[in-house]
């Protein structure tokens, strides 16, 4: 962390459109339960499910400095890579905005933030081990919302899930002057 903050740089992802899309779609379409927000982050997400709807809200981030910023808003948080700390059918729902940027590897940096940002060269570098390990942790009848970019390349993911054993379609939108951010939601494909 000390490398960012030499930068004069923030170590933990702090909250911009795309935060506020996706806490909005979650929070109109979950109603209760155990929701999981990984790579939380600032705690922003977190904070309006808890704040919003009867939800019992939990937070993971690999961030230690996340970990410890979402606790001080009073939202339980665990230090994970992805779902991996987490046991099966645990969640009605989870919550991931992840890095999604297309990032070519001599452009990256050894940074906390990096963790943050980079998706890897095509943006997916996460979104990967996340959608392989999602059926695991989300219950039966659970859901999931992902936000994405057109950077991404939105049709990839929905292919990605479904090669997981998960359905994906767009529930929420909102268009900038370089990308198109989209909520998934993600369900197991034979609900």
């Amino acid at each position: 962390m000390k490398l960012a903050e030499q930068r004069g740089m923030a170590t933990v992802y702090e909250p911009a459109e795309d935060s506020r899309l996706l806490a909005t779609a979650a929070i109109d379409r979950i109603d209760g339960g155990r929701v999981l927000e990984v790579g939380v982050g600032s705690g922003y997400v977190a904070d309006r499910i808890a704040a919003e709807t009867p939800a019992d809200v939990v937070g993971c981030d690999i961030n230690p400095e996340a970990c410890r910023r979402t606790r001080s808003a009073g939202i339980e948080a665990v230090r994970s890579d992805l779902t991996h700390a987490f046991l099966a059918d645990s969640f009605d729902a989870v919550v991931f905005n992840p890095p999604y940027l297309p990032t070519p590897p001599e452009e990256e940096w050894d940074d906390p933030l990096e963790y943050a940002l980079s998706g890897g060269e095509d943006g997916r570098r996460v979104i990967r081990p996340f959608l392989s390990d999602l059926g695991r942790v989300l219950r039966p009848s659970g859901r999931a919302y992902l936000l994405v970019s057109t950077l991404t390349d939105v049709d990839a993911v929905v292919e990605l899930a479904d090669e997981a054993g998960l359905g994906a379609e767009a529930v929420d939108e909102a268009s900038f002057p370089f990308e198109r951010l989209v909520v998934l939601e993600i369900t197991h494909a034979n609900r």
